[in-house]
């Protein structure tokens, strides 16, 4: 049993899959005196390698801890991270005139059911400014009408985010396609969302393009972002059926709601630590 100063941990590590894992790390875990509350584990037989989250309670300092885990780790070859269960993790949000998602983030994490702290809002026009505000998060607006300007654009926000010490970039209805160079600078920490139709319609207005051809199924897909637009490995989706008699106006309400919806889960499993990358797909221990 552990103490009341005890801290709640979470351990996620990755590496190749091999005999001895699961007991190597369990008996570190002993050695600092550390509870397991909660355990997911995955072997990826397409790519040989072997997935884990743990949280434990441990009332050992977190040297001590990680003096523990650190021979463990490189006997296997580990990439692992050791954090804090429900910090709130530091999350800059991108947006250009659509609300839907930033207002349930700023929502949630106002009322505490998402682990996140938003330190700015950045827009490339200024029409969310005033609801930034409402929930007192500053508002940046960075105009960006050409390649010098979005270039200019992507340095500021290399520098924001190692001053303000970013870990994660969401694109909340964004619409900037940024450039290969910082796609890959920051591969599985930028988070984007984007409408999912059967079969899938692209450039402007595609509710009302789903309206005339008729979709019964609308959804979204919450992505990690790459050089490949709107590819990157796939965190959450949804779905949900629509019928003949919804109006254009109506289509776009319940394709907002499961936008946010789906964006909001995807960040909250990433805050939680339950997001691990597998090459092109992701590990989620929901």
């Amino acid at each position: 049993m552990t103490s009341a100063s005890s801290t709640h941990w979470v351990l996620t590590f990755v590496c190749e899959d091999k005999p001895g894992i699961v007991h190597a790390i369990s008996g570190a875990i002993v050695a600092a005196n550390g509870n397991i509350t909660e355990s997911s584990q995955f072997a990826s037989e397409d790519t040989g390698r072997f997935f884990m989250r743990l949280q434990i309670e441990s009332a050992a300092p977190r040297e001590h801890f990680e003096n523990q885990l650190i021979p463990v780790a490189e006997r296997y070859g580990m990439t692992w991270q050791l954090d804090e269960v429900g910090r709130k993790m530091k999350t800059l949000v991108l947006v250009s005139k659509s609300a839907h998602c930033l207002n349930d983030m700023l929502f949630r994490q106002r009322g505490g059911q998402l682990p996140i702290e938003i330190p700015a809002v950045f827009g490339n026009h200024p029409d969310l400014g005033d609801l930034a505000k409402f929930y007192s998060v500053p508002f940046e607006e960075h105009a960006i009408k050409g390649e010098g300007e979005k270039r200019a654009f992507e340095q500021m926000l290399r520098t924001y985010i190692k001053s303000a010490g970013v870990e994660l970039i969401v694109l909340a209805r964004f619409m900037q396609v940024l450039s290969p160079e910082f796609c890959a600078e920051f591969e599985g920490k930028i988070i984007n969302i984007h409408h999912s139709f059967l079969p899938g319609f692209k450039g402007a207005n595609p509710y009302a393009q789903a309206h005339a051809r008729g979709v019964k199924l609308i959804g979204a897909t919450a992505h990690f972002v790459t050089a490949a637009l709107d590819e990157g490995p796939i965190i959450e989706q949804n779905v949900v059926r629509v019928e003949h008699s919804d109006s254009k106006k109506r289509l776009v309400s319940i394709g907002q709601d499961v936008e946010s919806k789906t964006l909001t889960q995807a960040v909250r499993w990433f805050a939680e630590r339950r997001v691990l990358l597998d090459g092109d797909r992701t590990i989620i221990f929901s």
